[in-house]
């Protein structure tokens, strides 16, 4: 996982074409002959081969008109992928806390500023850290998950586990913060899981609920739901892995390869906040979000700022600690690359991008699952729906193309 993880960093108006609730079970929505739609499609199916894809997901609209939705590939052997098929959405869920944070900031309920420890002062280093730096992960709490071996060994000794977030805090806030708050940036589910707490602290409210009624519902995200167990709503995208292969000690040259479809997913965010989601809301995430719908408009620059660019490094004993470049800089809950807006997360088997490009109103989704010749012998592997957003962005955007994919 740590690998995993790592590797996904550095690889690193808006409902008018939203499916009704369900999407269609369709494979293609796109009006056949349309060269947009043609171009999207042949990116897919190049990269699909290229990096042996088992699925891929892929909507993309452009001020709310749709270019193309389509599923290539298997859900399972002998079950075609369908646009309609459900799947987790990881990291997306940061970008809908964040705007929650920020919303509330809008409602004057709480401040960037406010520290901590007004609503979890029992937890060390509160008094140090803000909500803002939470946030936008500069707070120097220790990762829970990349790094951390003895929680990375109990996580896929037992990948149906559910965990507890006093559980997964006490990988992280016992130890001495990575350095003074706001001075670095390092990827941190730490940071969100402690947001999530002070949030519902502060508003007296669920997580769920908090979503539901100020972000997901507003955005018409119809599909986007949180589950307190490892249940996807049918119908299922399956996902498989082979990145327990080195814990499992398992020997070069044997096949291993698994479904991780129901791992539960607890480890990965404030409860209330893990939740699963359509390509449809993926789109419709990527446009409301990155077009600061919800937002005012000082919330929404302080969102999409790059002030970190300059100002970050990486740092020895910090295994996430990053220099922010034009490729990659973190805002407030959201991923800048080049000019587009995006998340971009990989977990358990999945691989998704949801992107926005305010400037053309261009909204990208792309979630996709892998063949067993993805993985290297050790069983890591890329976020290869990344590369399909660069690619497609690239297609439909040259002019203002995302940085190209990492080399490999």
């Amino acid at each position: 996982m740590i690998r995993r993880v790592l590797a996904a960093l550095c690889a690193a108006a808006v409902l008018a074409g939203c499916a009704p609730p369900g999407g269609p079970a369709a494979t293609t929505t796109a009006e056949p002959g349309s060269d947009r739609a043609d171009a999207v499609m042949r990116i897919v199916r190049d990269t699909m081969s290229e990096a042996h894809l088992k699925a891929v997901i892929v909507r993309v609209t452009v001020d709310g008109e749709e270019v193309v939705t389509q599923a290539v590939g298997e859900s399972m052997t002998g079950v075609p992928a369908t646009t309609n098929m459900h799947f987790r959405n990881g990291a997306v869920a940061i970008s809908y806390v964040a705007t929650l944070l920020l919303k509330l900031v809008d409602e004057g309920k709480v401040s960037l500023d406010d520290k901590l420890s007004k609503w979890l002062p029992e937890v060390p280093h509160a008094d140090r850290v803000t909500l803002g730096q939470l946030a936008q992960m500069t707070s120097g709490y220790v990762d829970y998950v990349i790094g951390n071996t003895e929680m990375n060994d109990a996580l896929y000794a037992n990948p149906f586990r559910r965990w507890t977030v006093h559980e997964l805090l006490r990988y992280a806030t016992s130890r001495p913060l990575l350095y003074e708050p706001g001075t670095n940036w390092n990827y941190s589910h730490t940071d969100y899981v402690l947001l999530g707490l002070a949030l519902e602290k502060a508003t007296g409210e669920r997580m769920p609920k908090l979503l539901g009624d100020k972000v997901l519902r507003p955005l018409g995200l119809t599909n986007t739901v949180s589950s307190p167990t490892a249940e996807i709503p049918d119908p299922a995208l399956h996902a498989f892995t082979s990145e327990r292969r080195a814990f499992l000690q398992i020997p070069d040259g044997t096949p291993f390869y698994e479904d991780s479809t129901y791992w539960d997913p607890s480890w990965t965010i404030t409860h209330g906040a893990v939740q699963t989601s359509t390509v449809y809301d993926l789109e419709a995430t990527a446009a409301g979000i990155g077009s600061g719908r919800l937002l005012t408009p000082e919330s929404y620059r302080a969102m999409v700022s790059t002030a970190l660019r300059g100002k970050t490094r990486k740092q020895p004993g910090c295994a996430t600690c990053e220099e922010m470049t034009d490729r990659y800089t973190y805002g407030l809950g959201i991923v800048i690359s080049g000019n587009w807006l995006l998340q971009n997360p990989m977990l358990t088997g999945y691989a998704a991008v949801e992107a926005y490009l305010p400037a053309q109103k261009i909204a990208i989704a792309v979630v996709v699952t892998f063949e067993p010749d993805a993985f290297d012998d050790r069983g890591d592997y890329r976020n290869e729906a990344d590369t399909l957003f660069r690619r497609i962005a690239a297609e439909l955007a040259p002019d203002d193309a995302p940085p190209p994919p990492a080399r490999r």
